[in-house]
C-alpha cells in the first residue's frame, strides 16, 4: 500500500495510458467489426468463413501475435493497439451478426409494408433494436482488453502492465499489485458503465 501512494501520479498517468491503448484497439477493432458482422448477417456462408478466421487469430497466444506485430512494427503502443483490434474481432463480429440475425421479423415486415428503403430499415430498424446485444459484446470485448492490454509494459507501449512486469522482475509484490489493483478496477468500471447503456438501450427499445 505504500508503494501505491508514493507513486499515485505515476500510476495515475499509467492507467490514463492503459485505457488509451484499450480505447485505441477496441475503436479500430468496430471499425471493421461492424461492417463484417452486417455482411455475415446477410450472409451466412461467408459469415461461416470469417468466423473461422477470427477464431484462428482468437486462439493464438496474445504474447505470440504480440511478438509478430513487434518485429514488423517495431516497439510501443502501435503493435500492441492492433493487437487488441485483431483480438476483439472474434466476440465483436460474431456478436454484431447475432445481434443483427435476431432482430423480429415482424419488425422488419412492418418497415418493408411502410416502404423504407433496405438503408433506412437497417438504420431505423435494426440498428436500434440491436444495440443492446451489441453493447454486451462491446462490453466483453472491452473488459477482455483491458486484461490483455497489460502486454503492453512488456513491448515498451506504457500502461499499467509497466508495473505488473517490473514488479515480477524484481520479485516485488506491492509494485505488481500497483499495476494490477487498477487495471482489475478499469474492467469493472468499464463492466459497469457498459452493461448500464445496455439496460439503458433495452428499456428505450423494449
Amino acid at each position: 500500500m505504500s508503494y501505491f501512494l508514493s507513486h499515485l501520479p505515476q500510476i495515475g498517468a499509467m492507467t490514463l495510458q492503459h485505457i488509451a491503448l484499450v480505447a485505441g484497439g477496441l475503436a479500430i477493432a468496430l471499425i471493421i467489426a461492424v461492417p463484417l458482422g452486417v455482411y455475415a448477417a446477410r450472409r451466412p456462408r461467408a459469415g461461416t468463413a470469417i468466423f473461422a478466421a477470427a477464431g484462428i487469430v482468437y486462439v493464438i497466444p496474445s504474447l505470440a501475435l504480440l511478438a509478430v506485430a513487434v518485429r514488423y512494427l517495431g516497439l510501443g503502443a502501435l503493435p500492441v493497439v492492433l493487437v487488441l483490434a485483431a483480438y476483439a474481432q472474434f466476440v465483436l463480429v460474431r456478436n454484431v451478426a447475432a445481434a443483427l440475425a435476431n432482430v423480429p421479423r415482424a419488425q422488419l415486415d412492418a418497415a418493408d409494408g411502410l416502404g423504407f428503403t433496405r438503408a433506412q430499415r437497417f438504420w431505423r430498424i435494426e440498428v436500434p433494436l440491436a444495440t443492446p446485444v451489441m453493447l454486451g459484446g462491446i462490453r466483453l470485448a472491452a473488459v477482455a482488453l483491458i486484461a490483455i492490454a497489460t502486454l503492453g509494459g512488456y513491448v515498451g507501449a506504457g500502461g499499467l502492465g509497466n508495473e505488473i512486469f517490473l514488479g515480477l522482475q524484481r520479485k516485488y509484490v506491492e509494485q505488481t499489485m500497483a499495476g494490477s489493483i487498477p487495471a482489475a478496477a478499469l474492467a469493472v468500471i468499464a463492466d459497469w458503465l457498459l452493461r448500464g447503456l445496455e439496460r439503458s438501450s433495452r428499456s428505450r427499445w423494449a
